[in-house]
């Protein structure tokens, strides 16, 4: 077949398809334009789920009348005009194709007025045809107006889903863009009602107002507030407790300076900071922001911006993957999460706390103070069934009269599987077997820390059959892998000669554990896959070794349990992500009761 030049509106709706997928594009697309422009304020209106109409209003700078046709010229743009520039972008739009490109698929209209200007101006496009510039009344800022999309390519439209799945898109994108920029108010319409409204944030606000608003209480009352800055990357935000981890990955948001993007480097770090503490299947919930130099990252790597990719991958993964970790870790039992609402209230962030001094509270009509069986506990601590509390330190009282440990002290066994206690905040109920279980787990994992991975010669060395590829990762990470136990030599162009294995996982399946490490470290440049493995192995034995069920547990060996749970790491949940313990509050109780009504 000959070849011809394309028609140049034909050329303009095959770029389009590379820019505007849906309504949720186009919306991303005219909002992040309006950002750039230094909006403030946004009203979103939408009929049909977009479809059928898209109109974005902003208060931001505005545009001059001589330049709205080159506004909506391809490849035209404020915000980049070298490749310097192109290096380091630190706005959200850059290329300077969304305007065109939804110009060519819909009935398009642009108004818009700079604060000097005696009045606005418009340009109307339908369908990439361009009329004139005409004067029309307008507020300081622009408004973008969108009809009919995809109306003169009915094969792209015949893709589009139901109203309502439309719609959801375009709430996604907005909640994302709620929490990346809290101090923007946001209003969206939907034929005709106002849908949702975000209000903006005081400066001084730590922004859990609007993870609220975004992600409901339920997320905001159970996260841990980070902010941790190293080798020139800061990384803060909120994770979710392990016990609040959904079944879907629906409330993972990570922005990389602002923008809101996926990562699988990331979305690597952040599995396996939760990999200890989170049930099998289950996903955490996470508003992480990621702050570099614009110039160690490229965001033009993908058409529509969601995907970068990082000058150091293996450094970014590793900073995120420790921060999260050494966060969690301080999950433990007796520590909660100050709620939303008071740290919204009190400007600052929700933080990981424990319960304050213990205070003798009386209830109405008796003389019943909560804390009378305190001073009777202290006698009984002599004995220690788990080890680790020595008979002084659990005979030892607080140095501060009245002041009591998190989890308080211990009133009696419930089946011979609950310790029932009582602290300040009212009645712990703790799994004995599921606290042990990570009480030992942490103390293998120590203890195997402490000795390194120690590795054990093969009696035959193991030929194996690899990829050329995969035999020369082995080569090339030789010195890695003899870090993590292993002893490798290349035995041909697709072939290795495995001499030594780790000596905790000698009955793992060896090539498959090589291979599943050599993955790692191509892509990430390093791997946690023994230390999984061995990590496995070390749940199972602290599992069999922990105290079972129907084992009677006196007075002082339970608060001894209780002594140990606040003094581990992770001891929040168990080594399979189920909770350790439960906190019912006075006002649970007196709920349970019908008191005060």
């Amino acid at each position: 077949m000959p070849i011809r030049q394309l028609p140049e509106t034909l050329i303009d709706q095959i770029a389009a398809g590379e820019v505007v997928e849906r309504p949720a594009s186009v919306v991303k697309e005219l909002v992040e334009n309006a950002l750039d422009a230094g909006a403030t304020r946004l009203d979103i209106d939408l009929e049909e789920g977009g479809v059928r109409l898209i109109r974005v209003r902003d208060d931001g700078v505005g545009i001059a009348p001589d330049e709205l046709p080159l506004a909506v010229s391809r490849h035209a743009t404020s915000k980049i005009a070298s490749l310097d520039d192109l290096e380091q972008v630190i706005t959200l739009g850059f290329r300077g194709e969304a305007l065109p490109s939804i110009a060519s698929v819909s009935h398009f209209s642009l108004r818009s007025r700079r604060a000097d200007a005696e009045h606005g101006a418009q340009l109307q496009i339908d369908g990439g045809k361009r009329g004139a510039v005409t004067p029309h009344p307008h507020a300081q800022g622009s408004t973008v107006e969108v009809r009919d999309l995809f109306y003169n390519v009915p094969a792209r439209r015949r893709f589009l889903r139901a109203e309502r799945t439309e719609l959801g898109h375009v709430e996604d994108w907005l909640r994302s863009l709620a929490l990346s920029r809290p101090r923007i108010e946001l209003r969206v319409n939907h034929n005709g009602k106002l849908i949702r409204h975000y209000r903006p944030l005081r400066v001084d606000d730590s922004g859990i107002g609007r993870v609220a608003d975004a992600l409901g209480e339920d997320f905001a009352s159970a996260c841990i507030a980070l902010d941790h800055a190293a080798a020139g990357l800061r990384l803060h935000g909120w994770i979710g407790l392990p016990t609040t981890a959904r079944s879907n990955a629906d409330q993972q948001y990570f922005f990389v300076n602002g923008r809101g993007v996926r990562d699988r480097t990331v979305a690597h770090a952040v599995r396996q900071a939760y990999a200890d503490v989170l049930y099998h299947g289950r996903h955490p919930a996470f508003v992480l922001f990621l702050e570099l130099d614009p110039r160690r990252v490229d965001a033009n790597v993908h058409p529509s911006k969601q995907e970068v990719r990082f000058r150091d991958g293996r450094l970014v993964h590793d900073f995120v993957f420790r921060t999260l970790h050494e966060a969690l870790a301080e999950a433990r039992a007796g520590v909660v999460a100050s709620p939303p609402l008071e740290a919204h209230a009190s400007s600052g962030t929700p933080s990981m706390r424990s319960p304050g001094a213990w205070s003798p509270m009386r209830q109405s009509g008796l003389s019943l103070a909560v804390n009378d069986p305190v001073a009777a506990y202290a006698g009984g601590y002599g004995s220690n069934a788990f080890g680790s509390v020595t008979p002084a330190a659990a005979n030892a009282q607080p140095e501060e009269a009245g002041a009591a440990p998190p989890l308080g002290y211990a009133l009696a066994q419930l089946h011979g599987i609950f310790i029932l206690a009582e602290n300040e905040h009212g009645l712990v109920l703790v799994d004995m077997h599921a606290a042990h279980e990570r009480i030992t787990y942490e103390r293998l994992k120590t203890a195997q820390d402490g000795v390194g991975i120690r590795s054990q010669p093969l009696l035959v060395p193991l030929a194996l059959a690899l990829s050329e590829r995969e035999a020369d990762a082995a080569e090339e990470h030789a010195e890695a892998l003899a870090q993590l136990g292993f002893e490798v030599d290349r035995g041909g162009p697709q072939a290795v000669r495995l001499r030594s294995v780790p000596a905790l996982l000698d009955g793992a399946d060896p090539r498959q554990l090589l291979l599943d490490v050599l993955a790692d470290l191509r892509e990430h440049g390093g791997s946690r896959k023994v230390e999984e493995q061995r990590n496995e192995l070390l749940s199972t034995m602290a599992c069999h070794g922990s105290v079972r069920a129907n084992r009677r547990l006196g007075i002082a060996e339970m608060n001894a349990l209780l002594r140990d749970m606040e003094a581990t790491e992770r001891s929040a949940q168990c080594n399979h992500g189920r909770p350790t313990w439960v906190q019912l509050g006075h006002t649970e109780l007196d709920r349970l009761f019908l008191r005060g009504r």
